[in-house]
């Protein structure tokens, strides 16, 4: 299943990369071209940096669900509560998390414009702004992660051991010193696992950008992964070779930084061993 879902279409996506193709007529061998293209194209590069933007922006969800992680990793009145509720950010749909946000940025009758306008200031129309939407849609897509990435460190901290916990009291660790030298290298593997799908989920985001801004204003939102829908599936596109080869610098970048969190994974095993 892995072998036909998974490792055979990255090869065919590296295959289709090389040709001329709308994806049911012939296809027409070309080579490097569309690569070279690739490489001239204005659009790619606004992709690109906005990509950039998300991956560096995007990891504030690991921090971030640590800490809410750790405020709800408490025996008190109420708590299961309180977790249902910062859990239920991961568990709608993306599709409604970018409605949700798109409502409250809206310049006319949003939240965000009412804080604007009670403390005398004129609304920003943050999705219609170049400067501003990349970081609007960010921040939109930080709500849900941050949740998943406290799933993570919540499991992680339930599995604990006790007894180191008390070593540490013993040896007069408390506050940041404790988290620093007792909690957090127990906590390594929901951090590799934390960080490797937020990097995935930064370079591979697609649906929040759809639903929010459709890739604008004049494409000033675009990420790589929506700049590949839109040549290769959407009405303007239909070139999949072109599609395609967006899609293998996409995948080359995700194993660059996947391959690098790995081996800095199993260097720190090995040197803890």
């Amino acid at each position: 299943m892995f072998v036909v879902y998974v490792i055979a279409p990255i090869f065919e996506s590296i295959w289709i990369s090389f040709y001329d193709w709308d994806g049911l007529g012939p296809m027409t061998f070309i080579g490097a071209a569309n690569y070279v293209e690739l490489f001239d194209d204005e659009a790619f590069y606004t992709a690109l940096e906005n990509n950039v933007v998300w991956l560096l922006l995007y990891m504030l969800a690991v921090p971030g669900g640590l800490f809410v992680a750790l405020f709800l990793n408490q025996t008190v009145f109420g708590i299961r509560l309180v977790k249902s509720l910062f859990f239920f950010p991961f568990v709608i749909s993306q599709v409604v998390v970018g409605l949700v946000f798109a409502w409250f940025y809206d310049p006319s009758f949003g939240i965000l414009a009412m804080i604007f306008e009670a403390f005398g200031m004129k609304p920003i129309a943050i999705l219609a702004d170049e400067d501003y939407v990349t970081y609007g849609i960010i921040a939109a897509g930080l709500w849900p992660q941050t949740a998943y990435c406290m799933i993570l460190y919540l499991t992680g901290l339930n599995a604990i051991s006790p007894d180191q916990i008390e070593a540490g009291r013993l040896d007069g660790a408390k506050g940041w010193r404790m988290l620093w030298h007792v909690v957090l290298p127990q906590l390594r593997p929901a951090t590799f696992i934390a960080v490797v799908v937020t990097v995935i989920g930064a370079l591979r985001s697609f649906d929040l950008v759809s639903i929010m801004t459709d890739g604008g204003p004049y494409g000033s939102s675009r990420v790589l992964a929506f700049y590949m829908y839109e040549q290769a599936l959407s009405e303007y596109g239909y070139r999949m070779g072109y599609g395609a080869a967006i899609a293998v610098v996409l995948f080359a970048i995700m194993m660059v930084y996947i391959s690098f969190f790995i081996t800095r994974m199993i260097s720190n095993e090995r040197g803890g061993r």
